[in-house]
């Protein structure tokens, strides 16, 4: 057991890993050092950052938390201390089930556990704060970065306006706040100048960034600053929403060299029944037509979504136009999940969970055999291309990269042989020679 070591514990999506980010650091600016997530734990503090968005995230949380409960009892931590979304949403409940959890923080108030660590009365911890780094502008201070040194998630809002039925998010996070824009900027500097050339640009929803503060849509804006600092090499954007989608954006990714021809963006169904019980405020013809201009005007664009099956009142022929939808469309990208109900949501109140859990099922293998093959086809058809790669990392005969159409963790990777003696962080022009299902093999000597 290590004295004056935290360890952190991030589950869930990365925005949660922004914030273990941000806490990391003002702990180590407070004496402490951190580790984040260790194989074994070997401090004498656990801090979970949790996630409550769905059954198996809750679940997962709640298995974690008890097991470091179970560490503390046998004395191989001495506390326990958990922060994020499932506190957030649940902290009465979990405070009366798990009390022997030292401390419960939600979403917002995380940085108040530096008060229940209260090193200045502790005399096996650091009494005075070490050394500031570099702060920059209206960056209110340093991360500790647990991505690989030459890429970072960067959190431009919190919450979310947009209240879809089945969606817990809004519950959990509140209402849409931008953060200010020129704090976001002096971040981007800050991370340029600890080595970070790759931004994964994340928020609830990116494109109502700016909504709150004047009324106006500012992403496109925001994006296009990013790409004037020197040293952005690519910049990649998660979590957009159709209705109303700024097209501004489109143009700054088209022009923009180091704009990642790259959207996430969350469609979830096709049927216009469906999508008008989910509360989504945007039809089939839409999305068909937005995706339509999304390709004409961004010529090469990788789309990655993500998909809905088994909402209360899917039907077959629901289903059917689903599928259909998903072979017109030909997404570069798509993941899918079966509907779970989630307390609190309009869904939970409006309608019943009336689509067996066989059959939701059933639809989910379905859609996903569709998208392999079409995602097999897509990656076999760069066969022979030349394509940037970025090196993420080296594992056993093969360096392990990605081109701009992929990112880190959820998109499929370009693996390169190790005896290139290539760096790691690294750009590189790559020969795609072979394709394996998802993932591509390529070669930087050509």
């Amino acid at each position: 057991m290590n004295k004056g070591t935290i360890d952190f514990i991030t589950l869930g999506c990365s925005k949660n890993l922004v914030d273990s980010e941000r806490l990391m650091g003002l702990c180590e600016r407070h004496g402490f050092r951190c580790a984040h997530d260790s194989e074994q734990p070997e401090g004498e503090i656990v801090v979970i950052n949790t996630c409550g968005f769905i059954a198996d995230a809750k679940e997962e949380s709640i298995n974690t938390i008890l097991e470091f409960v179970q560490a503390k009892a046998e004395g191989r931590v001495k506390r326990v201390y958990v922060m994020g979304c499932l506190s957030e949403r649940y902290l009465a409940e979990l405070e009366a089930e798990i009390p022997e959890v030292d401390g419960w923080y939600g979403k917002f108030n995380y940085e108040e556990l530096l008060a229940s660590l209260n090193p200045s009365k502790r005399s096996d911890f650091p009494t005075e704060p070490v050394s500031e780094p570099p702060l920059l502008g209206r960056f209110g201070g340093a991360r500790h970065l647990t991505t690989p040194s030459h890429y970072a998630y960067l959190k431009i809002a919190e919450g979310c306006d947009r209240h879809c039925a089945y969606c817990a998010i809004p519950i959990i996070t509140g209402r849409h706040r931008s953060r200010p824009m020129q704090e976001i900027l002096d971040e981007v500097h800050w991370l340029v100048s600890q080595g970070v050339k790759e931004f994964q640009v994340i928020a609830q929803e990116l494109t109502y960034y700016g909504i709150d503060i004047d009324g106006r849509q500012h992403i496109a804006e925001l994006v296009e600053k990013m790409s004037d600092i020197e040293g952005v090499e690519w910049i990649r954007l998660h979590y957009a929403y159709p209705a109303h989608f700024p097209m501004d954006l489109l143009r700054v990714m088209r022009e923009k060299k180091n704009v990642c021809k790259y959207l996430d963006i969350a469609l979830q169904h096709i049927s216009d029944p469906v999508l008008e019980r989910m509360q989504r405020h945007f039809t089939k013809q839409e999305t068909y037509d937005l995706i339509e201009t999304m390709r004409r005007e961004v010529p090469g664009i990788c789309l990655r979504t993500t998909l809905m099956v088994g909402f209360p009142g899917e039907t077959d022929d629901d289903f059917r136009e689903l599928v259909a939808f998903v072979k017109w469309a030909r997404f570069e990208r798509m993941g899918a999940f079966a509907y779970s109900e989630e307390d609190g949501t309009p869904s939970a109140k409006l309608y019943q969970d009336d689509v067996p859990e066989e059959v939701k099922q059933a639809r989910l293998d379905r859609l996903m055999r569709v998208q392999q093959q079409i995602a097999a086809e897509l990656e076999a058809a760069k066969v022979g291309q030349v394509m940037r790669v970025i090196v993420d990392r080296q594992e056993g005969d093969y360096y392990i990269g990605r081109t701009e159409q992929s990112s880190p963790e959820v998109d499929p990777e370009v693996l390169i042989p190790a005896a290139e003696g290539l760096t790691i962080g690294q750009f590189y022009d790559a020969r795609i020679n072979d394709s394996e299902e998802f993932d591509l093999y390529a070669t930087t000597n050509i």
